[in-house]
């Protein structure tokens, strides 16, 4: 019986050497170690046997036992560690490469997309970008734009002042971005052709108004300017925001540092100006008129350039029109934005809808 116990060694390590997987290691090792296996029933049967056979056969089968156990679990060893290199080598990754695929850093506020989108359009119609300070003085903001101190249309611009010593010029954030019309004629000649987008201040919240909020200005000055010109200009403009088939039209309003003034509205880009959907339908978004109300222009007061006078701007040999906006209202029509404030929740519910 000992002999067959050391047969059974050579055939088990035999197997052991010629398994090449987990699996086949496996079967190996039920076949010669488990339960059923031969060995197994020797030991087993050890007091079965005559009491001369008992220690050899005991002493054999439980050496060849453990050894082949070693060498199964050595094998196991093995076999991992050759799948791993296989792995490694198969599904090998460069971790200075970027992911798959690579997810976006972030992407542009729907605001900044909205004044890229203007600055775009109005650069192509031969305008040049321009900034100007935040925080203004109350010359250029008010005086130098036809608002005398006292005139009732500061009221209607209420803000935010900045505290100064009484000998100092009153300093607040501007109301609007019109202050840049004095300053661009003070530093340049006509003909000037510009538009100023930034962030202006005003005491208003609600849906529609934000104490914060962002304007474009516009300023054509040179010789022979016209209203027909504001309205092309505001036209072409307009079309390339809302689509080709917009059209526009101009209502008498009051501006202190236009003359004459209009409010301007753009044709319903929703119901197509009719005032009504497909359905027979109200239009919810012009509330059943056809027209969208934008902002204000005219045709630039002259006594707006006699402020700039000294600096060529001459009211009896220049004409010019301005007008203005807001971003967020155009911002929020494209999008079709209820509630201006969302714009500056950082909700990224609504954000994220944009990237």
């Amino acid at each position: 019986m000992v002999e067959r116990i050391e047969e059974i060694e050579v055939e088990a390590q035999a197997a052991v050497e010629a398994a090449d997987s987990a699996a086949e290691l496996e079967e190996v090792r039920v076949r010669y170690l488990g339960r059923k296996a031969e060995l197994t029933g020797m030991l087993r049967g050890i007091a079965d046997l005559p009491p001369e056979q008992r220690g050899p056969v005991g002493s054999t089968g439980n050496k060849v036992r453990k050894g082949l156990e070693g060498l199964i679990e050595a094998k196991v060893e093995a076999l991992r560690n050759a799948e791993l290199e296989q792995s490694l080598a198969g599904d090998r990754i460069d971790v200075t490469l970027p992911g798959s695929p690579a997810r976006a850093v972030g992407h542009l506020h729907p605001i900044t997309r909205t004044r890229r989108l203007i600055e775009d359009v109005m650069i192509g119609l031969g305008y040049q970008v321009m900034e100007g300070p935040e925080v203004e003085h109350d010359y250029y903001n008010f005086t130098a734009l036809n608002h005398p101190e006292g005139h009732p249309a500061r009221m209607l611009q209420d803000t935010f002042y900045v505290d100064t010593d009484e000998h100092v010029e009153q300093v607040l954030l501007r109301t609007h971005t019109s202050p840049m019309q004095v300053r661009a004629m003070e530093s340049a000649p006509p003909p000037l052709f510009m538009i100023v987008p930034g962030k202006t201040y005003r005491r208003d919240s609600d849906a529609t108004h934000s104490p914060m909020f962002h304007q474009v200005e516009g300023l054509a000055v040179g010789e022979g300017i016209t209203l027909a010109d504001l309205k092309g200009t505001l036209l072409a403009m307009l079309r390339e925001i809302f689509g080709p088939d917009r059209e526009i039209r101009m209502r008498p309003h009051f501006f202190p540092f236009t003359e004459p003034s209009v409010e301007f509205d753009v044709s319903c880009f929703r119901c197509g100006g009719s005032g009504s959907l497909e359905d027979g339908s109200r239009c919810g978004l012009c509330k059943g008129i056809g027209w969208i109300e934008l902002g204000g222009a005219g045709m630039v007061d002259p006594n707006v350039f006699g402020f700039v006078a000294d600096s060529g701007y001459d009211p009896d040999s220049v004409t010019g029109f301005a007008f203005g906006f807001g971003i967020e209202r155009i911002a929020m029509l494209q999008h079709n934005v209820g509630d201006l404030r969302l714009f500056f929740d950082n909700d990224l519910r609504m954000l994220e809808q944009f990237s």
